[in-house]
């Protein structure tokens, strides 16, 4: 404390307003360490407006931050939680500028405050709010994942649009550099007209460009029409870890909505430490077919990720259950849980499926009133576009044949006819989009098959994913990857599996069936050959996907998980 207020004149006395915005927010902060809330208030109040007029954004985030938490440990929850939403806003306001490098760090920060605002929301029994934030935070992920993808839009005009707002965001954030470095009058004016200039353009392509708008908005939707989207008959449940942060116990919060009921909000304690090892454990094992372990595994699992919540699913009686699932949780075939009280996987008490996040935009959720009938379920399937080592898939060029063998009006390209071209001219002819090819969505790329990143494998090309929204998927029911390869480190967090399906989503796709991992050819030919006679059959696309799981299950009893429960559907069920 001596130190800071022999630095504060200085500061002040050079002209130092960032430096003295810092050191006012760090005596706040430890006079809130040392018990006395009212002068970290002061000295936090301090410091704000110095923050804001330097245009030191994440420096004002801390500091909202840090009332929040001050006022939260004095009893006024409702100051705190303003304060708090105000801090996440600038958090989720920065995320649409940052560049790749930066990001870590970020997340971690911004990280405290969601989980803080959280927390304290479910305390006050306000679990909508607490939904929304979340959900909020969940869509910001995939539109993080969208703009470090560079991914494109297919009307030139919100590209144009978006492109322009890069160059002007660009311009504040060398601004807010410069007044941070030396400030001046005249350039704190500069600075703030330029923030009122890129955020009013970010509302108006939100407004304009539906397509754009999840990469600008901040604030979240509204609760009633996200749950009006929802399936009738849809139970959708998003586990989310609060965990890691000071003065918050660590606990996993389960949210549970559907169409007709209130949001219902579920917190139990958690073991973190414990629990993220039986995360990383579970996914080695699942992904290794001669790993015996995964059998216990499955079982604790279910107990702290279904059990739980086991009387409120049972109570909704759902034709469908949905997750949501955000970092790690998303390389998990929930559907492999096992429920040792009643000797059945979850896949078996329930058909599951995946969504990216709830959105009133999203094609995916919303009910179709002219489902699909199987005689309209055509299928495009192209298979193994270079039959040559190390990318051959003799397995999965059959399996394109007999899926086009089994459903009437299906056109196959294998081979050199599975080219990019043969693609955008055929695939909007067909509602079923079947790529029997390589996809390689591990950051570090696939040196084993010799792809990029975030491509798939054609016989002419690889072709970037950030391209999707130009193949021409508006008329696309599904499409099946059911040979890509996902992110092999053990400390990713699987923002490609959910990435990709966003992506896909925005080009037009209504759902998605990804594998996992790098799946067996010939159980996922057998399963693939099921769920295509299975729609033929009238079913809905997850049932015709749940049905040829148990199929093989039932033929197969003894099987390791990896040969049935890499492929999983995310999105819209019909």
């Amino acid at each position: 404390m001596r130190y800071y207020n022999q630095a504060l004149p200085i500061a002040q006395e050079v002209g130092d307003r960032s430096g003295e915005a810092v050191t006012l927010n760090n005596i706040g902060e430890v006079y809130r360490r040392i018990g006395q809330p009212q002068e970290a208030l002061t000295y936090f109040n301090q410091a704000l407006p110095i923050r804001q007029e330097v245009g030191d954004r994440s420096g004002e985030a801390t500091t909202l931050s840090n009332i929040g938490g001050v006022y939260n440990g004095i009893g006024q929850p409702q100051k705190a939680i303003t304060h708090l939403e105000q801090s996440v806003q600038i958090y989720l306001q920065m995320r649409q500028g940052f560049v790749r490098e930066n990001r870590p760090e970020f997340l971690q920060q911004e990280r405290g405050t969601v989980i803080a605002l959280t927390d304290l929301l479910i305390q006050q029994q306000q679990p909508d709010q607490a939904f929304e934030w979340i959900n909020r935070f969940t869509a910001a992920d995939l539109a993080d994942y969208n703009r470090l993808l560079g991914a494109r839009f297919v009307d030139p005009a919100t590209q144009q649009a978006v492109d322009q707002w890069n160059q002007n965001n660009q311009q504040l954030q060398t601004l807010q550099q410069a007044l941070q470095t030396q400030f001046s009058e005249p350039l704190s004016r500069q600075m703030r007209a330029k923030e009122a200039e890129v955020s009013q353009q970010a509302e108006a392509i939100a407004r304009q460009y539906p397509e754009a708008a999840e990469l600008f908005e901040t604030t979240p939707e509204d609760l009633a029409q996200l749950r009006a989207a929802i399936p009738q008959g849809s139970l959708v449940v998003q586990p989310v870890l609060l965990t890691g942060v000071n003065n918050v116990p660590d606990t996993i919060a389960f949210f549970i909505l559907s169409k007709d009921q209130p949001v219902m909000v579920k917190q139990v304690p958690l073991d973190s430490p414990a629990f993220d090892a039986l995360v990383d454990q579970y996914r080695q094992q699942v992904q290794e077919r001669r790993n015996p372990g995964f059998a216990a595994s499955q079982e604790q699992l279910y107990d702290l990720l279904i059990r739980p919540i086991e009387a409120e699913i049972a109570a909704a009686a759902p034709t469908q259950l949905s997750f949501i699932l955000t970092g790690k949780l998303r390389y998990i075939p929930f559907e492999t849980l096992y429920n040792t009280q009643t000797g059945q996987h979850l896949i078996e008490q329930y058909p599951v499926n995946y969504l990216t996040r709830l959105s009133t935009r999203s094609p995916r959720l919303a009910a179709q009133s002219n489902s699909t009938t199987s005689s309209s379920r055509s299928v495009f399937a192209l298979g193994n576009p270079v039959p040559t080592p190390p990318q051959n898939l003799d397995g999965a060029e059959a399996e394109a044949k007999a899926i086009a063998q089994i459903v009437p009006g299906s056109q196959t390209f294998l081979e050199a006819q599975a080219t990019l071209d043969a693609f955008k001219t055929q695939a909007p002819r067909f509602p079923f989009l079947h790529l029997a090819t390589h996809g390689c969505f591990d950051p570090e790329g696939c040196p084993g098959i010799n792809m990029q990143t975030n491509t798939l494998l054609l016989a002419d090309q690889q072709f970037n994913i950030a391209d999707a929204a130009l193949l021409g998927l508006t008329n696309t029911q599904l499409i099946v990857l059911s040979a890509c390869q996902t992110a092999q480190q053990a400390d990713a967090n699987g923002e490609e599996i959910s990435g990709l399906a966003y992506l896909f989503e925005r080009a037009g796709a209504r759902a998605v069936i990804a594998s996992l991992w790098s799946a067996a050819d010939a159980p996922t030919q057998e399963i693939m050959v099921q769920f295509y006679q299975n729609l033929q059959q009238g079913m809905s696309k997850t049932e015709a996907l749940r049905q040829a799981k148990l199929s093989y299950l039932r033929d197969h009893p003894e099987t390791h998980p990896f040969f049935w429960s890499p492929l999983v559907l995310i999105g819209n069920v019909d």
